[in-house]
């Protein structure tokens, strides 16, 4: 039995992730920062709620205690963040303390629990808008979007990752390209959005690796995305 830690999982792509891997027979943690949604996501799914906010010490700590308590971890995918389009320096600290530093603060607490499991896994949510292939190749949708501080805090979880796998080799760390979705995050109204299924499914299928599979790249739907 594989246990999975979804960070930031209550609503959208990491919900939807929570989904596909407990079908595929995955234990389930959802992580979320309002208890009451998190437990309604949970209960809906048949996952087990932790309450997780990624920018708290204490909060990450006191999840992965638990999760520990319960039996250990397997594979984590680090997929809370936020967008916010002010160019100023609270919002700016704001997006690269969870989309980045969270990264860092859950990646550490889990790492125990990882090292102890057969097949460790994590998984980080990066995007194309932090690619610096993606953003100056003309041919690809995020050359022509503007995201300043969200491109900039996903170029930190993409080079996170690789630090990471390079560092930790007995734990498989990669990034994805989830593709742009049609969730609260992405817009859920804009007709360019993808279902969240489709997205769901390449973040689930880098959280289900085998022993051999790959560390230190950057995944999206056709295979590996340039950094």
């Amino acid at each position: 039995m594989t246990t999975t830690l979804i960070t930031g999982a209550n609503k959208g792509l990491g919900k939807e992730t929570a989904r596909q891997l407990i079908a595929a027979g995955h234990t389930v943690y959802l992580g979320a920062r309002d208890e009451e949604r998190g437990r309604v996501a949970a209960d809906e799914l048949g996952a087990r709620f932790v309450q997780l906010d990624v920018t708290d010490d204490a909060s990450v700590a006191a999840a992965l205690t638990a999760i520990e308590a319960d039996g250990g971890l397997d594979v984590l995918i680090n997929n809370a963040g936020i967008a916010l389009l002010g160019l100023n320096g609270p919002d700016a600290l704001r997006v690269f303390d969870t989309n980045a530093v969270g990264i860092v603060r859950v990646t550490e607490a889990a790492l125990p629990l990882l090292r102890r499991s057969e097949n460790p896994v994590v998984v980080n949510i990066s995007s194309a808008l932090g690619s610096f292939w993606a953003v100056t190749n003309p041919e690809r949708p995020a050359s022509h979007v503007a995201a300043i501080v969200y491109g900039a805090s996903k170029a930190a979880v993409s080079m996170l990752t690789l630090q990471y796998a390079r560092a930790i080799p007995e734990v498989k760390f990669n990034a994805v390209e989830p593709g742009y979705t049609a969730t609260e995050l992405g817009g859920i109204s804009n007709p360019e959005g993808r279902p969240v299924e489709i997205s769901a499914g390449v973040v689930a299928r880098a959280a289900s690796i085998g022993k051999d599979g790959p560390t230190g790249t950057y995944q999206e739907d056709a295979g590996e995305l340039g950094w």
